[in-house]
Order: C-alpha cells, then sequence, then structure tokens
C-alpha cells in the first residue's frame, strides 16, 4: 500500500463517492438482478450499475474504477463479460493505520 496512491486515488469527488457507495452496495444498488444471475454484491458491483447511478460516461467510470483498484482499494472479478468491482478491506485498513499513526 502507498499512501501517496491512495490519498490521490481519494482526492476525486467521483472516486471517494465510489468507495463510499461500495462499501454498503445494499444501500445504493439493487441487489435483486444478482441474485436473479445466482450472484451477491459479495462477488462486488457490476460497473454498469455503478455507471447509471454516478451519471459519467462508462469510460470516465471504468478509468476511476481502475485508479481505485491500482490504488489498491478496489479488487475486480470478470464474470462473462461483465465486471465487479469490491472494495479491498485489508487495504483499506492499512492506509487508516497509516493516516491514524502517521499523520
Amino acid at each position: 500500500m502507498d499512501p501517496l496512491t491512495v490519498h490521490k486515488a481519494l482526492a476525486n469527488p467521483a472516486r471517494l463517492q465510489f468507495m463510499q457507495w461500495l462499501k454498503e452496495p445494499g444501500k445504493h444498488f439493487d441487489e435483486d438482478s444478482y441474485r436473479q444471475q445466482g450472484l451477491g454484491f459479495h462477488i462486488g458491483v457490476c460497473v454498469g450499475d455503478i455507471q447509471k447511478r454516478a451519471g459519467l460516461a462508462q469510460s470516465v467510470v471504468s478509468a476511476y474504477l481502475q485508479t481505485l483498484k491500482d490504488a489498491g482499494l478496489l479488487t475486480s472479478e470478470r464474470i462473462g463479460k461483465w465486471t465487479y468491482y469490491r472494495r479491498n478491506e485489508p487495504v483499506i485498513a492499512a492506509f487508516a493505520a497509516h493516516v491514524q499513526n502517521e499523520l
């Protein structure tokens, strides 16, 4: 975990919002369509659902999600033609500890 990279990734309001949404996806996204496919939020949230909620272009959302993933804050899983993102809680905890101990 590189703290500077994480800080930069979280400095964008939309990326920060994505992290907040993914913290409690049940409050921000409809899990019914996932259940119908035999899935759930434990695998993450589909890029398309994040894009719809954000109201941003799919390419922008994908780039933002990739930035968060590159910082280690998200993991992704590809199922068929869809990619699902979820928070990487161990890295988030390490970053929180860094902030608490170093700042």
